[in-house]
């Protein structure tokens, strides 16, 4: 094998892992795979033999790659921050076997979207927030990829949670959506099952998955009578987008309790998805939700 062979077969070993990078940063997939080409074209143009970190080093490479994107957008988009529910492991042993890469490709996969507007942050702002929040950058790293000091890549990072904890208002037929996922969550807090009744479609399917396995609760009655169990003291809800779904985060004191998803039809929730695995959710949700 020759050196260049060794260096694309290295490369290739990093390449989700970058591309969950690109992906969290960028908000697109086909600009994801456009970044971490062109961190390769660097690389190779590069060569490998003065780099003693390469994943350190294609780390800076695509995040400013990344950075060069954001600002030539000229406009920025609104995007969801797409973390993992669905696809974590159940079990302790399966969990120490994933690595970071797998992990970073975890981290793609559909399942939990907070809700958060990543348009409401500059470039900067988005960068250091994804790298450091997500993918626990340090700081001296990403003032190396924003041309920044270390200080000034912590305050940004700052600023963005900020930001982003406030989430925005959604628009047209999703902002509908969620005004019913919010009667409901209401209606749910205040133990008010005529109010319940009022947005459940008669039909309407809840599907829990908790750490004792899975539950089904059918008709618009059973449901009003199990969403009472979402009141809880200090309790705090997220909005939060699931499988593109409305949806909701519910933490107490700062942890991660339950996520629920929400279908709505015609002014009605027709159907309700929720996960209550703490030690799922732990792993998932970031800080700046506390």
């Amino acid at each position: 094998m020759t050196d260049e062979d060794a260096l694309a077969a290295e490369f290739e070993a990093h390449r989700p892992y970058l591309h969950a990078v690109a992906f969290r940063v960028l908000g697109s997939h086909s600009d994801a795979d456009d970044a971490v080409q062109e961190a390769w074209l660097r690389l190779a143009r590069t060569g490998g033999g003065e780099i003693a970190d390469l994943r350190g080093w294609l780390t800076t490479v695509t995040g400013r790659i990344c950075l060069d994107v954001l600002r030539r957008r000229g406009t920025r988009r609104e995007q969801p921050l797409e973390l993992d529910v669905g696809a974590l492991p159940l079990d302790a042993a399966a969990d120490a076997r994933i690595d970071p890469e797998e992990e970073a490709l975890l981290a793609e996969s559909v399942g939990l979207a907070l809700y958060v507007v990543m348009d409401a942050l500059t470039p900067a702002e988005r960068v250091s927030f994804v790298l450091h929040d997500v993918f626990e950058v340090p700081f001296d790293a990403i003032a190396g990829v924003l041309g920044r000091s270390t200080a000034a890549a912590k305050m940004l990072a700052s600023r963005a949670r900020g930001r982003l904890r406030s989430g925005a208002p959604a628009s047209g037929s999703d902002a509908a959506a969620r005004d019913v996922v919010d009667a409901f969550l209401a209606a749910a807090g205040r133990g008010d099952v005529a109010g319940l009744l009022s947005v459940l479609a008669p039909d309407v399917e809840l599907r829990a998955h908790g750490p004792g396995g899975s539950t089904v609760v059918r008709g618009a009655a059973e449901v009003a009578a199990q969403a009472a169990r979402f009141a809880r003291p200090g309790a705090t809800g997220h909005p939060a987008l699931v499988d593109g779904r409305p949806g909701v985060l519910i933490t107490v004191g700062g942890r991660p309790v339950t996520v629920l998803a929400f279908t709505v039809a015609d002014g009605a929730v027709t159907a309700i998805s929720g996960l209550t695995d703490p030690a799922r959710l732990g792993r998932i949700v970031p800080s700046w939700v506390a």
